[in-house]
Formats: C-alpha cells, sequence, structure tokens
C-alpha cells in the first residue's frame, strides 16, 4: 500500500528550533489558538509565533500561571480552558467564536503523560479525555471560525504511539490500567485524527498534521516519580540530566509543531505524521524510536475514532 509518509528533504532536523524554521516567515495578521501555550513546548510555540508577527490565543487551565509564564510577550491573549471538562471547552469555543474573529492555525499542544489512573467527565480515562476528546471536541467548536484555504490544525503527538494501538474494546482502560500504554493509545488517537481531518477539511482548504516533538524534559513528566527517571536513565539521584545529547531543548522541541503550522514546503499535503522537521518514514518492526506505526495512519482505524469520539463528546461539526 503506497503511502505519503516519506522525507522530503526539508534542510532542517532535530537540531533545528522553532526560530529556525520561522526565518523568513511573516505571520502578521495570523491568528492562532496554541493550547497549552504557557508551558515547556507550548511557551515556546508562543513566543516563536509571536516573534514571527502572530497573534496568539492561549487557553489555559491554570490562568493564573499562565499569566505569569506569558510575562512579557506582545500580541499574546488568555482564556480557560479545562480540556477534561467538555463544558469548559464549550464555553472557551462560545466565546471565541462570539469575538467574530477566524482562526489561522490551532496547535492542540496541551496534554497529560503517564498520569496515575485518574477518571474525568462521566468516567473516561484522563489521558484519552484530555489528549484526545478535549481537543477533538475544541476543533469542531471551533470549526465556524477555522479559516478555509489555508488553516492548519496540528495535533501534537509523541512516538510514544509506539506503546499502544487502539484499545477497541476498552478504550477508558476500566480494566488492566497501564499508565503508559494508555498514554501510547491517546497518542496514537492523537494521529489517528489528523488523518480524518485532514480528509474531511482538505476540500474546504483546511490541513491538518500530527508530529513528535522529540524528547524534551518539561513539565510534562510531572506526574514521573524521580525514581522512575532516575531508572530510565534520565536523570541522576541529583535530578540532573544524564544524557544532555539525548534530549532537545524546548526550542528544538517546539520547531516540528510551528514548522507544521507554517511551513510553506507542507504546502498540498495534510494527514501525515511529522518529526524532526521532516515527514516520518513508516516505523520499522522492533523500532521504537522513530517512525510511524501503520497502525496510526489507517484511515479506516482514523474514521472509526471520529465517530466514536463524535459519539462520545456530542459534537461533530464535519459531519
Amino acid at each position: 500500500m503506497s503511502t505519503a509518509q516519506h522525507k522530503i528533504g526539508s534542510g532542517f532536523g532535530a537540531h533545528s528550533t522553532a526560530d529556525d524554521v520561522l526565518a523568513g516567515i511573516d505571520l502578521s495578521g495570523k491568528l492562532a489558538i496554541v493550547t497549552g501555550g504557557y508551558s515547556g513546548l507550548g511557551l515556546e510555540t508562543t513566543r516563536a509565533l509571536t516573534k514571527a508577527g502572530a497573534r496568539v490565543v492561549v487557553p489555559a487551565r491554570r490562568p493564573d500561571t499562565a499569566w505569569k509564564a506569558l510575562a512579557g510577550l506582545d500580541g499574546v491573549e488568555l482564556d480557560e480552558l479545562d480540556l477534561g471538562d467538555l463544558e469548559s471547552v464549550r464555553a472557551f469555543a462560545e466565546r471565541f467564536l462570539a469575538s467574530g474573529r477566524t482562526v489561522d492555525l490551532v496547535i492542540d499542544n496541551a496534554g497529560i503523560m503517564a498520569c496515575p489512573e485518574t477518571r474525568v467527565g462521566p468516567g473516561w480515562e484522563a489521558q484519552f479525555a484530555t489528549n484526545h476528546l478535549g481537543h477533538f471536541a475544541l476543533v469542531n467548536r471551533l470549526w465556524p471560525a477555522i479559516e478555509p484555504g489555508g488553516a492548519r490544525v496540528v495535533s501534537v503527538s509523541s512516538r510514544a504511539h509506539h506503546f499502544s494501538g487502539m484499545r477497541w474494546d476498552d478504550v477508558h482502560w476500566r480494566t488492566g490500567y497501564d499508565k503508559w500504554q494508555a498514554y501510547g493509545q491517546a497518542k496514537t488517537a492523537n494521529v489517528l485524527f489528523a488523518v480524518h481531518l485532514d480528509r474531511l477539511g482538505a476540500d474546504r482548504g483546511v490541513r491538518a498534521f500530527s508530529l513528535h516533538p522529540g524528547g524534551i524534559l518539561t513539565p510534562l513528566q510531572r506526574h514521573l516519580p524521580k525514581a522512575e527517571m532516575v531508572e530510565r536513565g534520565w536523570i541522576d539521584e541529583q535530578g540532573n540530566v544524564l544524557n544532555p545529547s539525548g534530549f532537545k531543548s524546548p526550542e528544538q522541541g517546539a520547531a516540528t509543531q510551528v514548522w507544521a503550522a507554517t511551513s510553506p514546503q507542507l504546502a498540498g499535503m495534510g494527514g501525515v505524521y511529522l518529526e524532526d522537521c521532516d515527514i516520518a518514514e513508516p516505523a520499522v518492526d522492533g523500532d521504537e524510536t522513530s517512525g510511524v506505526r501503520a497502525w496510526a495512519t489507517d484511515p479506516e482505524q482514523a474514521e472509526r475514532l471520529w465517530t466514536l469520539s463524535a459519539e462520545l463528546t456530542g459534537v461533530n461539526a464535519l459531519a
């Protein structure tokens, strides 16, 4: 079966920064929404986009924390949003739609990772609900404002999608919860979401991408015990990073999502998974470090997930 998952030779790579990929790109007059745009990769994404001239709306679960992090950045506005609460998603979208503005870039960046078993809403597993269902509902509710003929939606996934495909018989992990496999399923869902969104939106000129930003030590690791990070070889007992060359800086980590959102090299493309500022190759069996798994780009599974997500959230703007 043919696939669009092949490198295009972008000229960028693992060490490129968000500023590198935006060099020469003027985003004046563009409006972006960046979930979680006040912490880690999201903060660097917000900074880079505003530096290039975009106005950025940052929906935040912790507005007070966000204001402090975003202090000094021009071209940023803040609103409240909890992706784990569909009523909060609805309220944010309605406030934005009431402003009468259109959106050029949506970067679904916020997420949680490897948390203890947690339930939100009607008992949904928190990682699937927050990382996928919240963003699914957000994009669908914002759809009337997403600019046709050039808008892009970027779904931030991870190489953790290698850990698990969709657990169709138990997507909410009612039994046998494993925090890493649950995270993997949520990240697979992020890829599948972009696959089907691109299929539905392409005729309107709205394209979607997913990506692995790279390994970066950010507040995303807040649920991991120090002992686990020591065991994984990320840090030593004193908290020092053991292999700095094995991790990207936030500036490098934000590069691929910024490239996905803005690069003219991706014009006319969509529905593909990216890594290191290029289109990723199909994964090789036995290698969980790079590439994209077939289960994450399968159009039939992407459509199945879209249907399930619409049923769960009660939102389907593209039906």
